[in-house]
C-alpha cells in the first residue's frame, strides 16, 4: 500500500478539486445492514476536459427491511438519476453521501441501485498517498491517466459502501471508454475491446472479491508484453506488463524479476491468489500501489542488487499485497499492520531467499533501529479511520513483530503456520480478519498462549526491559522486568553462545565478561545494567 519509505512530505491540496475524504471509521447503521455483492462501473473518460460520466451499479443484500439506502460518493460528482430495482428513486447528495429514498420500504433481500452521474473528479495531490486522478502525459506527449484511492476509497469516482469490512463477494465489472488509440488497464480479465469511430471501450471483469480501492483503471499508450507463469500447483497464468510504448525494451527483464518475486511469495504464502485471472503490473506516473491483478508500477526501472541480481523493491513490495491486503484483508483499518507489516516482512524474506539468513538478519536489525514507537501499531479494534491508522510503524514494527514471532516459535512451527493462515478459507477472500484472528490462529497452531506477546508488541509502545545485575566477578543475574511471558533468549558469554528461557524470575549466568543479550536482535529491547 502507500509505501512508508518516502512519506510525510506535506504537499498543498488543489483548492478547486479538494476532496478531504476519509476511509473507514464508524460504520453507519444504514450501511451495516448491507452486504455488497457486486459493483459495475461504466464510464466515459474525457481526457481533454478531465471529466468522467456514466453509470455506477451496486448490487447488495439487505439483512433487514429498510426505507433508505446510503452510499458513499464524493461531492465533486453530479448525480443525475437514481434507480432502485429498476424504479426511479428520490435522492439527496451532500457531504460525500448519496442518500436514496425508494418509493416503498424494501424487504430483506437483494437490491440493485443504479446511479447516473458525471463530474470532474479530484486531482491526486500526492499520489499514491493522497489519492485521486492523475492527468499527465508521457515523454512523447501521449495522455497518461492514473487513479489512486486507498486513503480515500473508491467513492472518489463511483458510488459504493466505503468500509474495509465489506467487499463485493461476486467481484466487479469496470467498463471504461477512452479516445481511440489509448489502452485501459484494469482488474481481472479483459472481456472485450469495442471501437466505434474515435473511441474505444475496455471491459474488465473480476469474479473475485476485491477491495474497492483496487477497482481502478489506468490509461496510456501502453504496449502489453506477456509471458506465461506456472504456479506452485502447476497452473498456467498469464503474466503481463502494461508498459508505456517508449519503455517496451524494459518489459522482459521486469517480468523476469516479477517471476522471482511470485515464486518467493508462493513458497511462503501459497499459490498466487488470483490464479484464474492474471498476474500483471501497469506503468504509472506515481510510485506504485497494490491494485489487485494489476499492480501499479512507477519505480522507473531503478534497481538495486540482491544476491547478485537486479531487484526492484517497489514492485516486490506492492506485489506482496496480492496476499497481504488483497487476499487477506483487515476488517478495520485499526488492523492495518496485518497488510503492511506482514507484507514488509515478506520484503525481508526476499533477502533471506536470495542472499541468505545473515542478509535477512541485517535487514531486520536496521528495521529495529528505525522503529519509532510513537504510538501503538493497533490503535483500536474497530471504527478506526485510514488516516489515523496509517503511520510508519505499521510497516517496520509490524514486520519486526513477525521476525520476533518467528524466533519465539521456531521455523518448524512459524513458517507452516504462516502459510496455513494465508491459505485458510476462514481468513481469506470473502472473510476479513483482525489482530485477534491472527493471534488465536498462531496460538492454536503453536500450542502457546501468544496473546501477551501480540498485545505487548502491537498494542503498546513498550520495549522489553532486560535487567543484568552483576552478582560477583563472574556471575550475573539476567531477567525481564516488564513482560510476564517466558521468552527464548540468546545470551553470549566468554564461553560462547547459549539459548535460555528468560522471564521475570530470571536466570544466573556465569561469565568473565558482561553477557550480551539477544545479539542478533530478535527483540525490541532496552538493556539495564546494574
Amino acid at each position: 500500500m502507500r509505501l512508508v519509505f518516502v512519506i510525510l512530505l506535506l504537499v498543498a491540496f488543489s483548492p478547486s478539486r479538494e476532496q478531504n475524504l476519509i476511509s473507514g471509521g464508524k460504520l453507519r447503521p444504514e450501511q451495516a445492514i448491507m452486504d455488497i455483492r457486486h459493483y459495475t462501473v461504466s464510464l466515459d473518460v474525457n481526457i481533454e476536459k478531465q471529466t468522467i460520466a456514466g453509470m455506477g451499479t451496486v448490487d447488495f443484500i439487505f439483512s433487514q427491511p429498510s426505507n433508505i439506502i446510503v452510499l458513499d460518493l464524493v461531492h465533486l460528482m453530479n448525480v443525475e438519476k437514481v434507480w432502485v430495482n429498476k424504479k426511479p428513486a428520490a435522492f439527496k447528495h451532500d457531504d460525500d453521501l448519496l442518500t436514496i429514498t425508494p418509493t416503498a420500504t424494501l424487504p430483506a433481500g437483494k437490491v440493485k441501485v443504479e446511479v447516473q452521474y458525471s463530474g470532474k473528479p479530484g486531482v491526486a495531490a500526492r499520489p499514491p498517498w493522497d489519492g485521486g486522478f492523475t492527468w499527465t502525459k508521457d515523454s512523447t506527449g501521449n495522455p497518461w491517466v492514473a487513479v489512486t484511492s486507498e486513503g480515500e476509497g473508491g467513492k472518489i469516482f463511483f458510488p459504493c459502501k466505503d468500509h474495509p469490512s465489506d467487499e463485493p463477494n461476486e467481484g466487479a465489472d469496470l467498463i471504461v471508454t477512452v479516445p481511440k488509440g489509448l489502452v485501459v488497464a484494469g482488474p481481472g480479465l479483459l472481456q472485450k475491446v469495442t471501437t466505434k469511430k474515435d473511441k474505444s471501450t475496455y471491459h474488465w471483469k473480476t469474479n473475485y472479491t476485491i477491495n474497492n480501492y483496487s477497482i481502478i483503471f489506468n490509461i496510456g499508450k501502453f504496449k502489453v508484453v506477456t509471458r506465461q507463469y506456472t504456479s506452485i500447483s502447476g497452473k498456467i497464468i498469464p503474466m503481463q506488463f502494461y508498459v508505456l510504448e517508449e519503455h517496451t525494451s524494459h518489459a522482459e527483464h521486469q517480468l523476469e524479476m516479477l517471476e522471482k518475486t511470485v515464486k518467493m511469495d508462493e513458497k511462503y504464502f501459497g499459490e498466487y491468489p488470483w490464479a484464474n485471472e492474471k498476474i500483471a503490473i501497469c506503468e504509472t506516473p506515481h510510485l506504485g500501489m497494490e491494485h489487485q491483478t494489476m499492480n501499479a508500477y512507477g519505480n522507473k526501472f531503478r534497481y538495486t542488487q540482491v544476491g547478485g541480481s537486479d531487484f526492484d523493491w517497489l514492485m516486490h513490495h506492492e506485489f506482496g499485497h496480492e496476499w497481504w491486503g488483497n487476499k487477506i484483508t483487515a476488517k478495520d483499518w485499526g488492523h492495518y499492520w496485518i497488510q503492511e507489516g506482514i507484507c514488509s516482512f515478506a520484503d525481508a524474506l526476499y533477502n533471506r531467499e536470495y542472499e541468505g539468513e545473515e542478509s535477512y538478519l541485517k535487514r531486520m536489525e536496521r528495521t529495529a533501529r528505525a522503529t519509532r514507537n510513537e504510538k501503538p501499531v493497533v490503535l483500536g479494534d474497530s471504527n478506526v479511520t485510514e488516516d489515523d491508522a496509517y503511520h510508519p510503524d505499521i510497516y517496520g514494527k509490524g514486520a519486526f513483530f513477525m521476525h520476533t514471532l518467528r524466533y519465539v516459535l521456531g521455523d518448524d512451527v512459524f513458517f507452516p503456520t504462516l502459510k496455513k493462515f494465508a491459505t485458510s478459507p476462514q481468513y481469506t477472500y470473502d472473510n476479513q480478519v483482525t489482530t485477534t484472528d491472527v493471534e488465536k490462529f498462531f496460538s492454536k497452531e503453536s500450542g502457546k498462549d501468544l496473546k501477551p506477546l501480540f498485545d505487548f508488541y502491537l498494542r503498546t509502545i513498550q520495549k522489553l526491559e532486560i535487567d543484568i545485575k552483576q552478582l560477583d566477578d563472574s556471575k550475573y543475574h539476567v531477567k525481564i522486568l516488564n513482560f510476564d511471558m517466558p521468552l527464548p533468549m540468546e545470551i553470549v558469554t566468554d564461553a560462547g553462545s547459549q539459548k535460555v528461557t528468560l522471564d521475570k524470575k530470571g536466570t544466573t549466568i556465569t561469565s568473565k565478561t558482561i553477557p550480551q543479550i539477544d545479539p542478533k536482535v530478535y527483540y525490541l529491547k532496552k538493556i539495564i545494567l546494574e
